[in-house]
C-alpha cells in the first residue's frame, strides 16, 4: 500500500512463518471470487503450486483453517473460505485501513516536505 511516498506493509508472524501479509490477503480474496485454488492462483498469474503451498502455510498458522478445499471436479468442489478465513481476512484488511489512515496527517507532511522527489546522485569517492 502507498500513501504517496510512504510505503506501507503489515505482515502478520506466527513463529518465523508469515501467517499473512497482502500477497495472501489477495490470494484469500481470489479464491473466494474465483471458488478454487487454481483460478484464484491464475488470476492473480501464481502458479498452482506456488497457491497451494500459501494456502497451506496459512492454514498451519491459524487455530482453524482459512480455506477448506473438497478435491476434484464437478458441482460442489473446490475451495471456499471458512469462517475464520472470512474473519482473518477481514480483521488483516481493517489494519491495512487504520495503516492508511494513520499515515495521513501532520506527521507525513512533515517527512513529506523534507523529502526530495528523487535522490541525489552519487559521490564518487
Amino acid at each position: 500500500m502507498r500513501a504517496g511516498a510512504l510505503k506501507l506493509k503489515a505482515q502478520l508472524l506466527c513463529g518465523d512463518a508469515l501467517a499473512m501479509g497482502p500477497g495472501k490477503a489477495a490470494l484469500l480474496e481470489a479464491i473466494d471470487a474465483a471458488g478454487s485454488i487454481s483460478a484464484g492462483a491464475r488470476s492473480l498469474g501464481m502458479s498452482y503450486r506456488r497457491a497451494w503451498l500459501l494456502v497451506d502455510e496459512m492454514n498451519r498458522c491459524f487455530a482453524d483453517r482459512l480455506v477448506d478445499t473438497v478435491s476434484g471436479g464437478g458441482t460442489g468442489r473446490g475451495a471456499t473460505l471458512s469462517v475464520t478465513g472470512r474473519a482473518v481476512l477481514t480483521a488483516f484488511r481493517a489494519i491495512e485501513r487504520r495503516m492508511m489512515a494513520a499515515a495521513e496527517g501532520e506527521a507525513y507532511d512533515s517527512l513529506r516536505e523534507l523529502l526530495r522527489d528523487t535522490p541525489q546522485p552519487a559521490e564518487d569517492r
